[in-house]
C-alpha cells in the first residue's frame, strides 16, 4: 500500500520540485496543496483537511521567505513560520502521521568558524530566522517525533532565488557587485526534494533536527563567479563587503552546515555544490 503524503506549499520552488520528482517514488501517493487551497496559518482549515485526508506523512514546505520584509511584517512571519508549524505538527500527531518540516541556516548567528551541527546553540540575527526558530520549537513541543530539516541557499528554476537573479543581472548589466564575506552552502532544490521524498518513504525511523545542503563552503561572490563562467556572461563581477550592500535584515557571516547526522541516520549523502550547479544551470535562465 502506498504511503499518503500531504505536501504544503506546493507552488513554491521546493514544492514544485517535489511535484516533478515524486513519480520516481512509486511507494508515495502525493497530495499537493498550495497557499490558495491550504494557507497553513488558517488553523481550522488545516485541521479539517488533515483530519479528512488522514495522511501518513505531512511534509511542510510552505513558508514566509521574504527575509527583509519580515523585519516589518514580524507577526505575519511568526504566524506562518512559527505558530502554523506547531499546529501542523499537532495535527500530524493527532492523525498518527510523520511530520517533516523545512527550516533554515538563519537560525544561527554566523559567528562560528566550523560547520554548524544540529546541537549548536541557535541565535538568529533577523526576524525571519527568529520566526523559523519559533517553528522548530513549536513543532517539537507539539510532536516530539517531528523531523526538521535545516537547509541553506536554496535555488532552482522556479520562483525567486540567487541563481535566477544573477542570470538576470549578468545578462543585462556590464558590472555587478556581490558580497564576498558571507559564507554558506548552496542547495539545489531538486536535490533537497529527493532527500525529503526519500525520508518520507523510508522505513527507517528518525526524529529531531537534521541538516542538508550540497557539499562545499563558498561565499556569494564565488557562487556568482561560478554562474558567470558556466553561463559565459561577459558581465564583470566585483567582490564587495556586506557593509557596501546594506539590507534591512542582517545576514549571518558564516552559516555552513554539517550534514553528518543525516548520513548516519538515513544514509543520505551530499553531492558537491558545483556538480549540482553544472547540472541545473542549463535549465535556469533569467526568464525561467
Amino acid at each position: 500500500m502506498k504511503k499518503k503524503i500531504l505536501i504544503t506549499g506546493a507552488n513554491g520552488q521546493l514544492g514544485r520540485c517535489i511535484q516533478a520528482a515524486i513519480g520516481d517514488y512509486p511507494e508515495l501517493e502525493g497530495h499537493f496543496m498550495g497557499r490558495e487551497h491550504l494557507p497553513i496559518n488558517d488553523f481550522l482549515l488545516v485541521d479539517k483537511v488533515i483530519d479528512a485526508l488522514k495522511p501518513d506523512v505531512i511534509l511542510n514546505t510552505a513558508a514566509y521567505t521574504a527575509v527583509d520584509k519580515a523585519e516589518t511584517e514580524i507577526e505575519t512571519a511568526r504566524s506562518i513560520n512559527g505558530y502554523a508549524v506547531g499546529n501542523l505538527a499537532a495535527a500530524a500527531k493527532r492523525n498518527g502521521a510523520s511530520f517533516v518540516h523545512i527550516s533554515t541556516d538563519y537560525v544561527f548567528d554566523g559567528q562560528a568558524t566550523m560547520p554548524y551541527t544540529e546541537n549548536h546553540p541557535t541565535d538568529p540575527l533577523n526576524a525571519y530566522g527568529a520566526s523559523k526558530l519559533l517553528g522548530e520549537e513549536l513543532a517539537v513541543q507539539a510532536y516530539s517525533d517531528s523531523i526538521i530539516i535545516r537547509t541553506s541557499w536554496v535555488y532552482s528554476g522556479y520562483g525567486n532565488n540567487f541563481v535566477k537573479t544573477m542570470c538576470r543581472l549578468m545578462g543585462s548589466r556590464e558590472n555587478i557587485g556581490v558580497v564576498s564575506d558571507q559564507w554558506g552552502c548552496p542547495t539545489l532544490a531538486e536535490d533537497l526534494a529527493n532527500v525529503l521524498l526519500e525520508i518520507s518513504g523510508s522505513p527507517v525511523k528518525g526524529s529531531g533536527i537534521f541538516h542538508y545542503c550540497n557539499f562545499g563552503a563558498i561565499n556569494w561572490y564565488q557562487f556568482a563567479r561560478a554562474i558567470q563562467e558556466l553561463k559565459g556572461f561577459s558581465c564583470k563581477v566585483n567582490a564587495i563587503a556586506t557593509t557596501d550592500y546594506p539590507t534591512p535584515a542582517k545576514r549571518p557571516a558564516y552559516s555552513v552546515l554539517s550534514c553528518n547526522r543525516l548520513k548516519e541516520v538515513w544514509g543520505i549523502g551530499q553531492r558537491p555544490w558545483l556538480d549540482a550547479l553544472m547540472e541545473a544551470l542549463p535549465h535556469i535562465g533569467e526568464n525561467s
